[in-house]
């Protein structure tokens, strides 16, 4: 990866976490699409990711018709964001939604990890996020939500190393499905893929359930996944966040800078 810019090298990393998580891969000039006929609803596992320049942009959406014909949803991420520049007004004539996003990575020392914080299974996580699911998606139906919660395990194949963190309330167990003390329950979490080899880390999926907002547990699960990441020797630590929402300039307080762009294209029905 000698002379990629590191907004690149982070575009290429996010490639290969969709990479390993798909159950089928078709490469397609300038990137790959992913799929997943387990789970069929969701978009992080049925997509087409572009890296660099491929097809012609007018070819675009006739190509992803042709690899997700079986779909009743179209999403294609473009993750350098030089290509939405060359992409965005053909597929926004197709009928596309245009999701914006900035690439931030943490700069500085790493904050010492939250004792709120515990590694957990996927199962820990079930049933506080599909509570949030619910929040977000009101009109959803039960087999949206289901794909949607029961996709996570999948995420264990992204990298080397994927760890699944909760911030609990008082009272957690010691430890996931431990005998502990009750009373305690997730109230954040968030997922941290590690490849040593690469040096790179990436915090995705951070979450703050809606009875537990601005108590810390958001700020815990961040630090927490700051600090493993470093002590696993990644130079380089960073995450994704909606380019207009106000998660970017949290992120900003806590060390983040913005040193790429990429946008999500989404088609549905």
């Amino acid at each position: 990866m000698d002379g990629l810019t590191l907004a690149a090298r982070l575009g290429r990393f996010r490639a290969s976490v969709a990479r390993r998580q798909a159950r089928r891969v078709a490469d397609v000039p300038g990137g790959l699409a992913v799929f997943d006929d387990e789970f069929p609803l969701s978009h992080e596992h049925n997509q087409l990711l572009l890296t660099e320049p491929g097809p012609a942009p007018d070819d675009l959406p006739a190509l992803a018709d042709e690899l997700f014909a079986h779909l009743p949803h179209r999403r294609i991420a473009l993750l350098d964001g030089t290509l939405t520049a060359a992409y965005a007004a053909v597929l926004t004539r197709a009928g596309y939604a245009r999701e914006d996003e900035v690439v931030m990575v943490h700069e500085g020392p790493a904050p010492a990890p939250a004792a709120s914080v515990r590694e957990v299974g996927a199962a820990a996580l079930a049933a506080p996020y599909a509570l949030q699911l619910r929040t977000w998606m009101p009109d959803a139906g039960p087999e949206v939500l289901g794909q949607l919660v029961a996709r996570r395990p999948r995420r264990r194949a992204g990298a080397d190393d994927v760890r699944f963190l909760a911030s609990y309330t008082e009272g957690a167990p010691a430890s996931d499905g431990a005998p502990g003390v009750r009373g305690g329950e997730v109230a954040a979490w968030a997922d941290l893929y590690v490849d040593r080899a690469a040096g790179i880390a990436q915090t995705e999926d951070v979450v703050t359930a809606e009875a537990h907002v601005r108590r810390g547990h958001g700020d815990a699960v961040v630090a927490t996944a700051l600090h493993l990441a470093a002590a696993a020797g990644c130079g380089v630590r960073f995450l994704v966040a909606d380019a207009a929402d106000w998660p970017r300039a949290w992120y900003a307080r806590r060390g983040y800078r913005v040193v790429g762009a990429s946008s999500g294209f989404v088609r549905t029905g």
